[in-house]
């Protein structure tokens, strides 16, 4: 019994470390709040302070945005002109999807066949706005994202992102030098992560939407190499919720968008809301089905010994006996021996 025992939890024990290592940065990321590399509110002058003139430039003046074609459609065309109005100083780049499909063939030939094999329109759209960011540096903005006041404060980091809910960063606001160390790490990890999860959404999220980049954010972190600050930094400043679109001095402002969104993606969203409920209904299953397999397991073991003290006690019979049978003609038996006792 202790040594059914001992296998039985060595067993679930090499499970439970294989599961928690497959899903270890998933797991680091319900805690990671990214308030060690938060841009701050103190750090960002008021809009139109003069203090925003003596603050360093490494970002490029550039706006990058992506669409199917130059046709913007009308629910848009308000957030993105907000933009445009806002930085007549900066180039406006709007990627379409043929434009996209160029930059990547004549520039990074090495992930065409993979940027043409995506299953949905919407991880292309994903993946371009991380190859421009590393190529020609700026600030990618989603058209579903207007510009509640000039970005200028933000290109005095050599790379930042936003904070989203409930954990992680999200890809709709971003911007970066040329070039950048963690941009170069994410075009690099697109082609591992490009895998066909069953849900459309899931699949999107993880291959290259703000799941995927989060889990890469993460592994930069801990690589080491998320540090210095300056035209050169490795360093990943976190753009927090005040500073996105919660009041007046914010930089961007809402609108209505993720188009791209299906049924799964409101369960999953369901899911999310009630992740309470759905944690403890998981450690309960976990806990049933812990004890029908200790069940199993011993009842096997249980089952297996009664086989095995039958079997030897079928064999002290005989020895005590003396005797032992052997197959006769016509389907009988015969005495084939007998000691005496």
């Amino acid at each position: 019994m202790r040594r059914g025992l001992a296998i039985f939890l060595i067993t679930v024990i090499t499970i439970v470390v294989f599961l928690v290592h497959q899903v270890y940065t998933l797991l680091t990321l319900l805690v990671e709040d990214g308030s060690a590399d938060a841009i701050h509110s103190a750090e960002i002058p008021a809009p139109n302070s003069p203090l925003i003139d003596k603050m360093p430039q490494y970002i490029p003046k550039i706006i990058h945005q992506t669409y199917i074609n130059d046709s913007v459609p009308e629910l848009w065309r308000e957030a993105q002109k907000s933009c445009v109005d806002l930085h007549e100083d900066y180039e406006y780049k709007m990627w379409t999807d043929a434009k996209s499909r160029e930059l990547v063939a004549t520039e990074y030939p090495w992930f065409l066949n993979t940027f043409d094999n995506y299953s949905h329109p919407i991880q292309r759209a994903d993946a371009i706005r991380y190859f421009v960011l590393a190529h020609f540096g700026g600030v990618y903005i989603d058209l579903d994202d207007g510009c509640n006041r000039r970005l200028d404060p933000l290109l005095s980091y050599s790379a930042w992102v936003r904070r989203t809910a409930p954990t992680g960063i999200s890809n709709d606001a971003m911007g970066a030098t040329p070039q950048h160390p963690f941009f170069l790490t994410v075009i690099e990890a697109l082609r591992a992560y490009d895998k066909d999860w069953g849900l459309p959404y899931i699949t999107v999220m993880y291959s290259t939407g703000p799941l995927f980049l989060s889990v890469i954010w993460k592994k930069y972190m801990s690589s080491g190499r998320n540090i210095g600050d300056g035209a050169s930094g490795g360093r990943v400043r976190i753009l927090m919720k005040d500073e996105y679109n919660r009041f007046p001095w914010s930089f961007f402002s809402h609108h209505q968008g993720s188009s791209w969104h299906g049924k799964d993606a409101r369960f999953i969203f369901w899911m999310g809301s009630h992740w309470m409920m759905l944690t403890l209904m998981g450690f309960l299953l976990a806990g049933v089905v812990g004890v029908g397999a200790w069940w199993a397991w011993d009842r096997a073991l249980l089952l297996g010994q009664q086989r095995k003290n039958k079997r030897r006690e079928g064999g002290m019979w005989e020895r005590a006996m003396g005797w032992r049978w052997r197959r006769g003609g016509k389907g009988g038996y015969e005495l084939a021996e007998r000691h005496e006792v």
